[in-house]
């Protein structure tokens, strides 16, 4: 019997009206509801026709994860006062409830995309609803393209809604065509905030780690709070190892302890939202309780300020999920769960003053993550390079690019990005596509039920208490009685039948050496060689480090399934591997092998030998004795490059040169040469040959005279060139006689003369139209006054400088009138004796 009584009271059911008029009108809208508001459960029964008066319609509802999918499909059957699996049911990875009755479908992201693969039309489904579209999960938004595609092109009349906790719901409304918005007000209650930073200053995160301090204050507020409100307590803490030591700080409170994740037992999930009738509750929760679901009898909330996102070092080639400060959007909802049902409170682990300096909202995941699954699904769709796609940010182009190398290497597309036969295969697999390319390749080897058992360890990292030995793992998971054991069993029995057909007989051999196999075929830029005392060189070219105690650390070759890299650091830190041998490298990382000449600037001479690489890692090397000229000659040009163009050989003059012709090239341009290092680089071949080209080492290119090769840039065809001593004479004649250098290293061209030498002189002298900066120096060379117009100096500061040199040096004529004698380098006696 339907639960009218508890339907009535969800407060989306007064936007239900213009929610209908949107879609009757457009067929698309976005619907914007804060948490609790029914719009994951009530919407779905409506426009499915099982509550009121509307027809029957077959609406899939798409949320981002497992655990929520689960929840909204076991409670609007509830609501329906039926069981999962009649007219509401789910399906989610390794799961599927559902009858010949069934109208409403919830299904994660990923089952939807596999579907839309499969069924561009979508037969026989009304109605899409995307929940929590705010959080934009990569799988939601390709979701959302493709349905736009669909509705474009096959299915005008397919039913569209992006439902948002948020009121920030314009950006998907563009999206959709300038889609109609229509927000429900949800019924929320005053919720207190309380600042509750530690007392001393924590680590910040970094990589996965939290700093166990911030951990443990954390629990300390959690106790707090049970001590200072009533009703349950909601702590967000970024994922389930954190969830687990903070857990485990908190024994012996006087309430029920509970763990909330994508990874708890059904049992336990189910617990927590169906509420307790007796004592209290500390639900520890990741980010998934702040939208997805509503954990009842919550009065306080405690933020750890925390969350996970995914990040990919594409150069390193290192993806995983980092540790963040949440966003102030996520603090908003995470605080909103306190006062669902009566006035709350949140108690914030952090200053308030930091709260202002958070991001707005959480990283679009497009932005963040690796692309390589997304590159895939959109290479199945027709688009490989997602130009087409209508999506709310565009993928990066670095980030598709190495996504495409990835896909190139596994075989799942083509030179031209499209996909293969083998690629629609990988994508059918619901796997990342190393890992699918791991189940296909190494069935033949190892047998498919064997690759299906590493693969599925490696699709959903074992606890930390497995260790870091892959192998092992393996034994751990095949013996274990806990619920991630139970969650490898059923995804093994999965993948053992997605894979049928790739299993070519093979089988025979120990676990360990299948395992790492497996592993380095789905990480072959992880496979590494020992450097000793327990590090590692990936073919990556990134280091690896194992923990202290590890029983890889005596392993000549390790495949890395799982490491992150620390801040400050240059080398990653290994989590989980497999002992593999040399054979097994070449085998899984064969498209990395490189053998053949490497000529090279190893950053004091030219290195030539014959090498073989598995990427960085050097497997052979012996000296090449007739190197290729041209190799030997990118290679001395590197060395150039990186060490600057003083190797060659630079006099005085070769430098005065240089400083005249690039003061003539910022002055008049062309066709004066530019001179800088980085033109001199680029044009090596202009004024650097053939010396260059005959060179073999270092030591030749300081034999090349760098101001007779400048030289060949000057612009002879012109004729222009023979006007550089006119242009910018290397010396200027002073009224005395001297004949005195001009310096043009600086801003302005500096003539450097004592001050008697240019009596008598009226104009300051010029160089290509521009005035020299004058040093006047004393009869003893040291520096009296600095102008640029000598006619002023005359007039306004030679008196003062006069009567400072006239005392100094009595011996040399110091005229009241210096423009009115005879210019001189002598003192007065040598004067009257000639």
């Amino acid at each position: 019997m339907i639960r009218t009584d508890a339907l009535d009271q969800l407060p989306v059911r007064t936007a239900v009206p213009a929610l209908r008029r949107a879609l009757d009108d457009r067929g698309v809208a976005v619907l914007c509801a804060p948490p609790g508001t029914g719009k994951t459960t009530l919407v779905p029964l409506v426009l499915a026709g099982l509550t009121g008066d509307g027809p029957v319609r077959r609406v899939v509802v798409a949320e981002p994860r497992r655990i929520a999918a689960r929840a909204a499909a076991r409670r609007m059957a509830w609501l329906l006062g039926e069981r999962a699996g009649e007219r509401v049911g789910f399906t989610v990875r390794g799961e599927r409830v559902v009858g010949p009755d069934t109208v409403v479908e919830v299904v994660t992201t990923g089952v939807l995309l596999q579907r839309l693969q499969r069924d561009q039309e979508l037969s026989g489904i009304d109605a899409v609803i995307i929940d929590e579209c705010h959080e934009r999960h990569l799988d939601a938004d390709t979701v959302a393209a493709f349905l736009l595609d669909v509705r474009a092109a096959i299915r005008p009349d397919l039913r569209l809604v992006a439902a948002s906790a948020t009121t920030d719901a314009q950006g998907w409304a563009r999206l959709l065509g300038d889609a109609p918005v229509v927000e429900a007000q949800g019924v929320s209650y005053p919720v207190e905030v309380v600042w509750a930073p530690p007392v001393r200053p924590v680590k910040p995160p970094h990589g996965m780690r939290v700093d166990p301090a911030l951990l443990a204050h954390v629990a300390s507020v959690v106790r707090r709070a049970l001590a200072e409100r009533d009703g349950d307590v909601l702590c967000f803490l970024p994922g389930v190892g954190e969830i687990g030591r903070v857990a485990g700080q908190l024994s012996g409170v006087a309430a029920e302890v509970l763990q909330v994740h994508g990874r708890a037992p059904a049992a336990v999930q189910d617990a927590v939202l169906a509420g307790s009738a007796e004592g209290r509750r500390v639900v520890l929760a990741t980010s998934v309780a702040e939208s997805s679901l509503t954990v009842p009898g919550v009065r306080t909330v405690v933020d750890s300020g925390l969350a996970r996102e995914p990040r990919t070092d594409h150069a390193r080639g290192l993806s995983a999920l980092t540790t963040v400060r949440a966003s102030q959007a996520s603090g908003r909802q995470r605080a909103g769960r306190a006062g669902r049902e009566a006035p709350g409170a949140v108690y914030r682990c952090w200053e308030q003053a930091e709260d202002g300096r958070l991001a707005r909202f959480p990283s679009p995941e497009i932005k963040v993550a690796d692309l390589a699954a997304f590159a895939l699904q959109a290479a199945c769709w027709g688009d490989p390079r997602a130009t087409g796609l209508a999506l709310l940010d565009a993928p990066p182009a670095g980030a598709m690019g190495a996504a495409h190398e990835v896909l190139t290497a596994v075989g799942a597309v083509g030179p031209d990005g499209r996909v293969t036969e083998r690629g629609v295969r990988m994508s059918r697999l619901g796997l990342h596509p190393r890992l699918a390319r791991a189940l296909l390749d190494g069935a033949a080897s190892v047998g498919g039920r064997r690759a299906a058992e590493v693969v599925a360890l490696l699709s959903e990292e074992p606890p930390r208490e497995y260790g870091d030995d892959l192998a092992a793992a393996l034994r751990t998971a095949r013996q274990g009685k806990d619920s991630y054991a139970a969650r490898w069993r059923q995804e093994v029995r999965r993948l053992s039948s997605s894979s049928k057909g790739a299993d070519g007989g093979g089988g025979s051999g120990p676990d360990d050496a299948a395992v790492g196999l497996v592993a380095a075929l789905a990480f072959p830029e992880r496979v590494a060689r020992a450097r000793g005392e327990g590090t590692f060189l990936m073919a990556s070219g990134t280091g690896a480090e194992l923990r202290d105690g590890s029983r890889l650390r005596s392993a000549a070759w390790l495949a890395v399934a799982v490491a992150d890299r620390p801040a400050q650091s240059a080398s990653a830190r290994v989590r989980l591997a497999a002992v593999i041998d040399e054979d097994t490298a070449r085998l899984a990382a064969g498209h990395l092998r490189f053998a053949g000449e490497e000529v090279r600037w190893d950053g004091r001479d030219v290195v030539a030998r014959r090498v073989e690489r598995l990427g960085a890692i050097e497997l052979s090397a012996r000296a090449l004795k007739q190197p290729e000229p041209a190799l030997v000659r990118e290679a001395l040009v590197e060395g150039l490059r990186r060490e600057g163009l003083g190797l060659l050989r630079w006099t005085r003059d070769s430098g005065a040169l240089r400083e005249r012709l690039a003061f003539l090239h910022r002055e008049l341009g062309a066709p004066w040469p530019d001179v800088s290092d980085e033109a001199l680089l680029n044009r090596t071949e202009e004024w650097l040959e053939p010396e260059l080209s005959r060179a073999r080492r270092r030591s030749a290119l300081a034999g090349i005279d760098a101001g007779q090769a400048l030289r060949r840039l000057l612009p002879w065809a012109t004729g222009e060139a023979a006007r550089l001593d006119e242009l910018a004479p290397e010396r200027i004649e002073v009224p005395s006689g001297s004949r005195i250098r001009v310096e043009y290293g600086g801003a302005q061209p500096v003539l450097a003369v004592k001050l008697q030498e240019l009596f008598g002189l009226q104009e300051t002298p010029r160089v290509a139209g521009v005035p020299v900066l004058v040093h006047l120096l004393s009869p003893a060379g040291r520096p009296a006054a600095v102008t640029a117009d000598l006619a002023s100096f005359w007039r306004e500061g030679y008196k003062a400088v006069r009567a400072e040199l006239r005392g100094r040096y009595p011996k040399h004529p110091w005229p009241e009138d210096p423009t009115t004698v005879e210019a001189t380098r002598f003192t007065k006696a040598r004067l009257k004796r000639e």
